[in-house]
């Protein structure tokens, strides 16, 4: 499979494996972090030779320089996984924290996404994988923000989804909604998760080949697909609840 793809947080964890899952299917990469350490590393550890651009890419201007620097390369697949998120009480999370989740979760997402999607639409090729999380499927209390901004990219790329369908494009849009996942995330986050996680390297493979396919909502893990089913008909109030007793249980004790 010789298709060039760009990469967005792929410094660490998903972004990272997935780089090395395309590497091994010989795609051409452009790699992009705002850690350049971890980019170099990488890109030595890789059978090909990525391009690396590092930066930060939050909100519009960010998103849209990548692009600009990009656009002329005839990206054939668009991986817009950039993100993080925060453990707390909504009243006592940090605000400018927060502010930056949406930034990069959402608004750096829906500009990277609006962007490639255009140019793809318009040649009538390409993929384009949003990395949600099971997150998505319920409200989340004590990760407030980061819940609220993976629903954003569920809703968001299944709504495009139907919209390439009804006019007959070739281009598929894929959202990524791992349940745990053994990454740096967690650090970031300040968690730990109670149940078994799975490995990043696992859901990068599974990721990729189920994009190649063209499918709508990827869940990596037989559990996390019951989840999933489950969460669709479980009440809001209900889902609230359980969220909250595993979130409280995911905090890591200073």
């Amino acid at each position: 499979m010789s298709k060039k793809v760009l990469i967005t947080g792929a410094s660490s964890g998903i972004g990272r494996d997935i780089a090395r899952v395309f590497d091994s299917y010989g795609c051409e990469l452009i790699l992009n972090a705002r850690r350049e350490d971890r980019l170099v590393e990488l890109a030595e550890s890789l059978n090909g030779s990525p391009r690396i651009i590092c930066g930060d890419i939050s909100g519009y201007d960010g998103a849209s320089e990548l692009y600009e620097l990009t656009k002329d390369e005839n990206i054939d697949i668009l991986i817009n996984n950039a993100g993080f998120g925060v453990w707390g009480d909504f009243t006592s999370t940090d605000l400018d924290k927060e502010i930056d989740i949406i930034r990069l979760n959402i608004e750096t997402m829906h500009t990277l996404f609006k962007l490639f999607l255009k140019d793809f639409k318009e040649r009538n090729s390409g993929k384009i994988l949003n990395v949600a999380s099971m997150a998505a499927f319920a409200p989340g209390p004590y990760m407030a923000t980061y819940y609220a901004s993976k629903s954003y990219v569920l809703k968001l790329t299944q709504s495009v989804a139907h919209e390439l369908k009804e006019s007959k494009s070739a281009v598929t849009v894929s959202a990524l909604c791992p349940g745990p996942v053994d990454t740096e995330f967690n650090k970031v986050a300040g968690v730990h998760f109670s149940t078994p996680s799975l490995s990043s390297e696992y859901v990068a493979k599974y990721a990729v080949n189920e994009l190649i396919k063209g499918t709508e909502i990827i869940i990596p893990g037989t559990f996390m697909k019951f989840m999933s089913a489950v969460s669709k008909i479980s009440p809001d109030g209900i889902s609230a609840a359980v969220t909250a007793n595993i979130q409280k249980k995911k905090k890591i004790k200073e």
